[in-house]
């Protein structure tokens, strides 16, 4: 097992427990990390301190990290399928943009292109840009993998 540290666009941190660093790479280019303070789906690995043992001494096992979790109700598990299904309708009927959606959704605003529906990556400070704008973004829900 493997610990990585992130980062979301928020700015919260947080740790998460991997098989290994493909896995995580792999989870992080299909955007299925999600920050558990927030539900950011636009994560960032953060810079960590290697974990080095003592000369002489036994490592001894890292304490098992602990993140937020619930049990759902009924209720709950309904808006989490509805917070699933928005992220499938987005991602399926908007076009993706990458790192261009800043300046796209900008460009919209003050109809300097033709509006359409966008999504893509923005970073917290450009998020906040765009609020300050009164640019309506919108956080896209990612929710943890179907087995939890």
């Amino acid at each position: 097992m493997i610990r990585y540290a992130f980062v979301c666009q928020a700015g919260h941190a947080f740790d998460s427990w991997f098989r290994d660093s493909t896995l995580c790479d792999r989870q992080m280019a299909a955007h299925e990390l999600a920050c558990p303070h927030c539900g950011s789906a636009k994560v960032e690995k953060a810079i960590m301190a290697p974990s080095i043992g003592q000369a002489g001494r036994e490592s001894e096992p890292a304490a098992p990290v602990r993140q937020p979790v619930a049990l759902l109700s009924e209720r709950e598990q309904e808006a989490r399928r509805l917070l699933k299904e928005l992220r499938e309708h987005v991602t399926k009927n908007a076009d993706y943009v990458g790192e261009k959606f800043p300046d796209m959704a900008r460009q919209m605003h003050r109809e300097e292109i033709e509006h359409r529906s966008i999504y893509g990556e923005a970073k917290p400070d450009e998020v906040r840009d765009l609020v300050e704008e009164g640019v309506e973004v919108q956080p896209l829900p990612v929710l943890p993998d179907e087995r939890n």
